[in-house]
């Protein structure tokens, strides 16, 4: 037994010295990174853009790859079922964090399958609308309320922020809606600037450039405070609808259990490019700001805590599982 024992304390040695080994001189080939909805929405923008900053440090390619899907489910379950060697990351946001309670028989556990890795950026769902079309989210709501049929907004499948988020207002301003999804945020642009669609929550990195050229309405932010970007539009809560703001982020992940040293010198390396003047600027002219820096264990504290709110929230606004 004694023998046994020590056979297998040498082998767990050995296997702890081997991924410490192979951590040390990762990444030694192309790292694929996990976009879960399409290109040109706001986790693309943000993936890019680090994802370039990546390759210049480390000397390999970091080669993104949209996956969208089922609300932004499908992309994540690649990554939850890929081998945690650090060959394939996921960049996801917030709603890696809603559709565990939207979205039933998800083929993996966020807490479980998923190892948390660095938080990006942050940046406001701004409620966006065809040009002149509304003076005001008050406007919209009185009119909705109004209609005899439901005002229809977009969402990128059932669970996923832009979703939750509408179910938050709706709660809160009392009116009732009909969801249709898209694949992806520029798709759901698409239909609100041409009309087909009555709102749409979109990440104000991938709206920005349409508020600016006129081509859609703003009507409120979901922030706590106003964008900076967007001085003049108000936020949701201060529109008069209480508990309706919802924060938006994105963030890296990586499967449970690639090894530390891998998860470690990823995030220390994302948090160099945070903090780099050209990668602020390019966040702050799509709407975004750099999150506050997390180490990889705060940052799993922080999507759990963010799965048993968004679980409150959803109870409490009758939202199930489909």
């Amino acid at each position: 037994m004694k023998n046994c024992a020590a056979l297998l304390v040498a082998a767990m040695a050995i296997t702890s010295l081997n991924n410490a080994a192979r951590a040390e001189n990762w990444p030694t080939r192309p790292v694929h990174v996990i976009v879960p909805i399409t290109g040109g929405s706001a986790i693309d923008i943000v993936a890019r853009a680090v994802s370039q900053r990546l390759e210049k440090k480390f000397g390999q390619p970091f080669v993104v790859e949209n996956r969208p899907g089922a609300g932004t489910t499908l992309g994540a379950a690649v990554v939850a079922r890929a081998p945690a060697d650090g060959y394939t990351i996921l960049f996801d946001s917030a709603a890696l964090t809603t559709t565990p309670t939207t979205v039933a028989n998800l083929s993996y556990n966020v807490d479980k399958n998923f190892a948390a890795v660095a938080p990006v950026v942050e940046t406001p769902l701004v409620l966006v609308t065809q040009h002149v079309k509304y003076k005001s989210l008050a406007d919209l709501v009185t009119r909705a309320k109004a209609d005899a049929a439901p005002i229809t907004y977009g969402t990128n499948g059932y669970g996923s922020a832009a979703h939750f988020t509408t179910e938050k207002l709706l709660l809160s301003a009392g009116f009732k809606g009909q969801a249709v999804p898209y694949r992806g945020t520029p798709e759901a642009l698409a239909e609100v600037m041409a009309g087909r669609l009555g709102f749409y929550f979109s990440p104000l990195t991938a709206a920005q450039a349409l508020i600016k050229a006129g081509k859609v309405d703003a009507l409120a932010v979901t922030s706590t405070r106003r964008s900076s970007v967007l001085p003049d539009v108000p936020t949701t809560v201060e529109a008069g609808y209480s508990g309706s703001d919802f924060d938006f982020w994105v963030g890296i992940f990586a499967p449970a259990h690639t090894p530390e040293p891998i998860v470690a010198s990823l995030a220390k390396e994302v948090d160099a490019i945070k903090a780099s003047e050209d990668f602020k600027k390019a966040m702050a002219a799509i709407g975004g700001d750099p999150m506050a820096s997390m180490t990889p264990a705060q940052f799993q504290a922080y999507v759990g805590e963010e799965l048993k709110r968004n679980k409150a929230v959803a109870k409490a606004a009758g939202i199930e599982p489909k």
